[in-house]
C-alpha cells in the first residue's frame, strides 16, 4: 500500500485516500454523493471525510453542493478538474496494483483468494440485510 501511495503522490499528488474518494465520486450518478454515503463507501468517519473533502475542495478537485431535498444534507461533487486527475491517476494505480499484487501471484492463489473474499463479502451482505430488517 505504501508503494502504491508513493507512486500516486509522486506522479499525481494524491494519497490513496484521495484517490479512493475520487473513484467513488467518478462512479456515482452525476459524479456526486451525499457526504454520509461517501464516508460509508470510503469506510471513514464523517469528520475524517470532512477534513479530506475540505482539502480536496481547496485543490479544486471536489466541491460541495446543498441537498435540495434535505437542508441538513450536503453533496460532495467531483469537479471537471477532479475528473481529469482521476483519469490521469487511474492507469498509474491500476499498473501498480497489477505489478505488486496480481502479477506476483500464481493464478491458483488468485482464484483461491477470490473465492475466500467472495465468501467474506457474502457474509457482510447477509449481516447488512439482517440489520436492515431490524
Amino acid at each position: 500500500m505504501d508503494q502504491l501511495e508513493r507512486e500516486l503522490r509522486a506522479e499525481h499528488g494524491l494519497t490513496l485516500a484521495d484517490y479512493e474518494i475520487l473513484v467513488h465520486l467518478s462512479e456515482a450518478p452525476e459524479r456526486r454523493l451525499r457526504m454520509a454515503d461517501l464516508a460509508d463507501a470510503a469506510s471513514v468517519s464523517r469528520s475524517r471525510l470532512t477534513h479530506r473533502v475540505d482539502r480536496m475542495t481547496a485543490q479544486g478537485l471536489v466541491e460541495r453542493a446543498p441537498c435540495p431535498t434535505d437542508r441538513r444534507g450536503t453533496f460532495a461533487v467531483l469537479t471537471p478538474a477532479g475528473f481529469s486527475v482521476i483519469e490521469a491517476a487511474a492507469p498509474t494505480h491500476v499498473a501498480g496494483v497489477r505489478r505488486y499484487v496480481v502479477d506476483p501471484l500464481d493464478p491458483a492463489v488468485l482464484d483461491a483468494a477470490g473465492g475466500a473474499l467472495g465468501t467474506v463479502a457474502a457474509a457482510i451482505r447477509a449481516a447488512a440485510e439482517e440489520q436492515d430488517q431490524e
